[in-house]
């Protein structure tokens, strides 16, 4: 099996990274530099026609959205245990991974770009701080779920993998979130994976070879 992913440094790519790693999964990993187009080139838009990252290529043939990324990876590597076994606990995972991605994940968008979703004359604004508002109320519902937990089920699943993106991202945004002890924690904890700690380690080589600091 022949498996590509289309990466670029800080996005949710680091998610199917993340977990094709903890699969044990050989998999190829293509860089995209979204500052220059790298993801608007006629090539990608055949691969993913709305410009998005990641995509995972498998066997010539491309899978978009990371919900659905996660789930491949979960079947075709069930000793991972990407997902719980439990069927019950398996749809409330993919449940959660729905909820970063559309949850969480776009609010830190629009909080990120807020001229991408507003055209009033002070985009910023208008939007942050109602984009805030949203992540901390997503965040909260994390922060009672991880009470007296490592992980979000019994044991790492890809839904702890896009939750620690999504709080990174929040704090590379330089968020307050002291209020989130549990957050904080399960953010810790992941990030002394040896999965994480080698996409962060690809990342900053990525980064240099894009020339960003």
């Amino acid at each position: 099996m022949d498996i590509a992913l289309y990466y670029a440094p800080v996005t949710c790519a680091l998610v199917p990274y993340v977990n094709l790693t903890e699969a044990g999964a050989t998999f190829e990993a293509r860089p995209i530099d979204m500052r220059k187009g790298g993801n608007k080139t006629p090539d990608y838009l055949m691969l993913n026609p709305l410009h998005k990252i990641p995509v995972l290529v498998v066997d010539g043939k491309p899978l978009t959205e990371n919900v659905a990324i996660q789930i491949w990876i979960a079947r075709n590597f069930p000793a991972a245990k990407l997902l719980p076994a439990d069927p019950w606990q398996e749809v409330k995972a993919i449940s959660l991974l729905a909820w970063c991605a559309s949850g969480l994940h776009p609010h830190l968008s629009r909080y990120n770009g807020p001229k991408k979703y507003c055209d009033a004359p002070d985009p910023e604004a208008a939007i942050r701080p109602i984009a805030l508002k949203m992540v901390l109320e997503n965040f909260q519902v994390a922060e009672d779920l991880l009470a007296g937990r490592k992980f979000f089920f019994d044991h790492y699943t890809a839904v702890d993998a896009y939750f620690f993106w999504c709080f990174r991202r929040a704090l590379q945004m330089n968020f307050d979130l002291e209020k989130l002890p549990n957050c904080h924690r399960h953010f810790e904890h992941l990030n002394a994976r040896a999965s994480i700690q080698k996409v962060l380690a690809f990342e900053q080589q990525v980064k240099t070879q894009f020339g960003r600091p």
